[in-house]
């Protein structure tokens, strides 16, 4: 046979057929009425041998700009990490990536304890008490905790930071529209949250204060200030943050964060385009209850011996729909699985190394920009991103520098009109000294050309 994946020969269809006890595929679709059958031909190419549509796809394949062969200087909410190589090795292995899940503990134990070791170390970096079993991804995870606020203050307004990256802060209004929750953003001052602005909305109507840390700027907010603002009025505060920026920055459980969440992508989850991610959710013990999705606990068998079981299981699937605290009823068990091997194989001291070259070599990046001239539209601390005013359309630079073997960064003026003409640049450990070099240079050269 040609395709080793679709059979589709006559005998394949006859049998398939005889197993349902129709004639042919017209009696199969007796049902549908003719009129409104499709008759013609589809708009599409038609099928070719495997080995013409391997060659065809091959050479699709080559026109993608990824960061093997490209210096990426993109980053907002989705970097370019290193990721050690035995996180694919740990995933490829089968009793992992068929998993899906372990709701019989006795044959799940390697994926159950998998994932309580995840909860573990997201507690850590965070310093929160409690951690869910993962989300979906970070935009999932910070809607939901805006509506676990809402729901345990019994308060129907939170207030979202426009600092708070812009595809989340899309999902928090989706997910509070059919909860008739008003949503209220929060402007920036100096690339900051507005901290009089929230001061002057806080009330007691609100249910919680939602913060980027760092934020999509890339400065970091100052939490000390923020907390006293959100707690005033009886609401939560909810942070939003990178996870390995905590391998160095001070963690939000310690300023007070009632919730913590984030993507974990920054650890051996690779950028493919967007997705698929996994979100973390980490609370205070006073909302273990109210955590939405999954919860790993450690027990002990009859022989006393250790064990992993899913615990206070608040799902949808498990109790009452009104009683349940979410209707997300999945997580991503192997996108977590690949962080916690990552976070493992770094080890405390390999992540907070790993987080002080990113702080490093972004801050020398900034120096060369400004040695080079260019305008660095925020002051203050940043983490691995940081904003330059261009003197042109970043789009046309961004096309002119991937002709220059370089990834631009992002288009501020697609989330900002007000920082049109504004590029989000973002520098991990992966890139090189020579590389930022040659990046500001050949970025002054393209807006001069």
């Amino acid at each position: 046979m040609k395709h080793r994946y679709l059979p589709m020969t006559e005998q394949d269809q006859k049998e398939m057929l005889a197993a349902i006890g129709a004639e042919s595929v017209e009696e199969l679709f007796s049902d549908i009425p003719e009129n409104v059958r499709f008759k013609g031909e589809y708009n599409i190419k038609k099928a070719k041998s495997e080995t013409e549509l391997t060659r065809e796809l091959t050479k699709l394949a080559g026109t993608n700009k990824d960061t093997k062969q490209y210096a990426s200087f993109l980053g907002a909410g989705v970097y370019d990490h290193y990721a050690p190589v035995i996180v694919d090795h740990v995933i490829s292995r089968s009793e992992f990536y068929t998993a899906y899940t372990p709701y019989q503990p006795e044959i799940s134990q390697g994926e159950l304890q998998a994932i309580f070791e995840y909860q573990t170390m997201i507690c850590e970096l965070t310093g929160m008490d409690v951690a869910n079993s993962s989300m979906y991804d970070g935009g999932t995870a910070l809607a939901e905790a805006a509506m676990l606020a809402t729901g345990h203050t019994k308060k129907k307004k939170i207030l979202v930071s426009q600092g708070v990256h812009p595809e989340s802060r899309d999902v928090i209004k989706t997910y509070a529209k059919g909860q008739y929750i008003e949503v209220v953003e929060i402007p920036l001052a100096n690339g900051l949250t507005d901290l009089e602005e929230l001061q002057a909305q806080m009330s007691e109507d609100v249910a919680a204060v939602l913060v980027q840390y760092p934020n999509f700027l890339g400065q970091i907010e100052p939490l000390n200030k923020i907390e006293p603002i959100a707690h005033s009025g009886s609401g939560m505060m909810v942070v939003s943050s990178n996870p390995l920026a905590l391998g160095v920055l001070a963690p939000p459980g310690k300023f007070g964060a009632d919730i913590v969440t984030g993507d974990a992508q920054p650890f051996g989850i690779p950028q493919a385009f967007g997705g698929p991610h996994c979100g973390y959710f980490a609370v205070t013990s006073k909302l273990m209850r109210k955590v939405p999705g999954r919860l790993v606990g450690q027990t002990k068998d009859e022989d006393g011996k250790r064990g992993f079981v899913l615990t206070l299981q608040a799902r949808e699937q498990h109790i009452r729909r009104e009683k349940a605290t979410s209707n997300i009823c999945s997580n991503q068990a192997l996108n977590a699985l690949a962080a916690s091997v990552a976070m493992t194989a770094l080890g405390k001291k390999g992540v907070i190394e790993m987080a002080s070259q990113n702080i490093q070599k972004a801050n020398y990046a900034k120096r060369r920009f400004q040695e080079a001239g260019a305008e660095i539209a925020f002051e203050g601390p940043i983490f691995n991103e940081f904003v330059i005013k261009l003197q042109g359309s970043v789009k046309e630079a961004n096309a002119r520098l991937i002709e220059k073997g370089i990834i631009g960064g992002y288009d501020l003026g697609l989330s900002y009109p007000e920082l049109k003409d504004h590029m989000l640049v973002a520098v991990t450990e992966l890139r090189t000294k020579e590389e930022i070099d040659t990046f500001v240079k050949e970025l002054e050269v393209v807006q001069h050309a």
